[in-house]
């Protein structure tokens, strides 16, 4: 009967140790979602999104950024010109146009841009394979101010084109 107990309150132990765990995981991630939630939020509310917030969002809907570290958006945006995904001559907070949001895009998602794409690697041609392949719709211009919710349209169809 000893030996019972023993191992009854031994599995209650190990049981209290394990739901301890897990509401612990629970909750140490609910602040990860809620700045990121927080974040989408502020963008959809922006008629004009920086380079910055810009190459954030894409790279880490790429892969290209670690999600523990919580990389701040000038990183993001550091990364993204040195590794020259931006047009030459952007500052970071300057305003995205939407053949320097192409030119990042195709890069990041690691797109087929075509042959000229390939030959030059500059905005308009990206903006151009973008319009081809059907990321960016309806009537659109190049040097056009990205928006927050454009921003997420595009990245969202980019991240659906690569899922294919």
């Amino acid at each position: 009967m000893n030996k019972e107990k023993r191992a009854m309150n031994k599995d209650r132990r190990a049981l209290l140790y394990l739901l301890f765990a897990l509401c612990y995981l629970l909750f140490a991630a609910f602040p990860l979602f809620s700045q990121t939630a927080d974040r989408l939020e502020t963008l959809l509310q922006q008629d004009h999104v920086s380079y910055k917030d810009t190459a954030l969002l894409v790279l880490e809907a790429a892969g290209h950024l670690d999600a523990e570290k919580q990389t701040s958006a000038d990183d993001a945006y550091n990364i993204a010109i040195q590794r020259g995904w931006l047009p030459k001559n952007t500052e970071a907070n300057n305003a995205t146009r939407l053949n320097g949001l192409s030119l990042l895009v195709l890069q990041a998602f690691d797109i087929n841009g075509g042959a000229f794409f390939s030959l030059f690697k500059n905005p308009h041609y990206a903006y151009r394979a973008m319009v081809y392949r059907g990321i960016i719709q309806g009537r659109s211009d190049p040097q056009m101010l990205v928006s927050g919710d454009l921003l997420l349209y595009t990245v969202n169809k980019a991240m659906e084109r690569e899922q294919r």
